[in-house]
């Protein structure tokens, strides 16, 4: 997926992953779902050989965080900064990174957040439960922000379609 740099490709993509937020929600959320969500990602990270580490909360608890070879303790802190941003707006990382972006800004100079605890990233996603709302996150670091993005979105349908 290469990186978008015209207004109208910044526009397919929010449109895209405003689409997938709408579409990946899930008819309930438990801590067995999460280690279901969890190992699903390592299995697919491994077929990719990507070095990353995963991360899994509900409500602020952390349900499931696991670190391939090759990620450091550098991809957990861009974890924390992703998710952060996600239990801020409500919406993937990705998608306020791109939101800025579309008015020709840059989320660390117009969000007035500090950079070094929030990151408008890709690769972090919110975990909706249907009719209840945002109830956590579910976040990958160590790749290109929109595989990241990717991989977390992967995980998310194949999860749900074996729900």
């Amino acid at each position: 997926m290469s990186r978008p740099t015209t207004p109208e490709e910044i526009a397919v993509l929010i449109h895209r992953i405003e689409d997938e937020e709408r579409r990946l929600r899930l008819p309930h959320f438990d801590n067995d779902d999460a280690w279901r969500l969890g190992t699903l990602l390592v299995e697919l990270a491994r077929a990719e050989n990507a070095p990353v580490a995963i991360d899994i909360r509900r409500n602020g608890q952390q349900l499931f965080h696991c670190a391939l070879p090759g990620s450091s303790a550098d991809n957990d802190a861009w974890l924390l900064r992703k998710t952060r941003t996600v239990d801020r707006y409500g919406c993937s990382s990705y998608l306020v990174g791109l939101r800025f972006a579309a008015k020709g800004e840059t989320f660390e100079e117009k969000s007035r957040l500090d950079p070094d605890t929030y990151a408008a990233h890709g690769g972090a996603f919110p975990v909706t439960v249907e009719g209840v709302g945002v109830v956590g996150t579910v976040a990958v670091s160590g790749l290109p922000q929109a595989d990241d993005h990717r991989l977390v979105v992967t995980a998310l349908e194949r999860h749900l379609a074996a729900s």
